[in-house]
């Protein structure tokens, strides 16, 4: 399979060959879902927590006698079953991160650019890179490629006047193609690559 290649004003300037085992194959949802959901998990804060009986305020004194009473046996005012006692088995600060197998992760990777391929959302070009730091000269770039909304950048490695100038622009994200991931691919409405950094993951991706 081959794709054009365009330049800054949208022009074709050659093509690209494509292998369809890598991004023509069959789109696996559940990759992709997995891989979204690892990535979603990792970005949590975990920071929640709860007290139990050991950090509530209150006496640890035990408020009368064992027996004799007629009233039920009970330690501490701290106790759980009492109002503002402790809380049983609450959230305590945690790590919500977790790994999945590499082949996983770059399953994902494929299914979601064979996804974009056959909606037709996949755009390569000559190159990424800005001759100044200037936010309208990137948003001008951009409507050349003919693109809008929500985009992501790819390239080999990252032009540092570029990634600035995109940097404040809404839903512009300027990636290297070894950082991509599926929830990135997937976030976006079209996604903006070059030659060499698709064929770089072409060669990453490669059953």
């Amino acid at each position: 399979m081959q794709l054009d290649v365009v330049n800054h004003e949208n022009k074709k300037v050659g093509t690209v060959d494509v292998r369809d085992e890598v991004f023509g194959g069959r789109v696996n949802t559940d990759l992709i879902w997995e891989s979204v959901v690892r990535e979603q998990a990792s970005t949590r804060r975990g920071t929640h927590a709860t007290k139990n009986r050991a950090n509530v305020s209150g006496s640890g004194k035990k408020p009368w006698k064992q027996k004799g009473t007629g009233r039920a046996r009970v330690g501490e005012i701290r106790n759980p079953l009492w109002r503002h006692g402790g809380t049983v088995f609450g959230p305590q600060p945690r790590s919500y991160a977790f790994n999945l197998p590499k082949k996983v992760e770059r399953g994902a990777l494929r299914a979601a650019f064979a996804q974009k391929m056959k909606d037709g959302q996949l755009v390569v070009v000559e190159a990424l890179a800005a001759a100044e730091i200037k936010t309208k000269a990137a948003a001008e770039m951009l409507a050349g490629f003919g693109v809008t909304g929500k985009v992501v950048l790819i390239d080999v490695a990252v032009d540092d006047k570029l990634s600035r100038s995109v940097r404040n622009m809404p839903g512009v994200a300027f990636l290297a193609s070894g950082r991509i991931t599926a929830r990135d691919v997937m976030l976006a409405d079209r996604v903006v690559a070059t030659k060499g950094a698709l064929e770089k993951l072409q060669e990453a991706l490669a059953l």
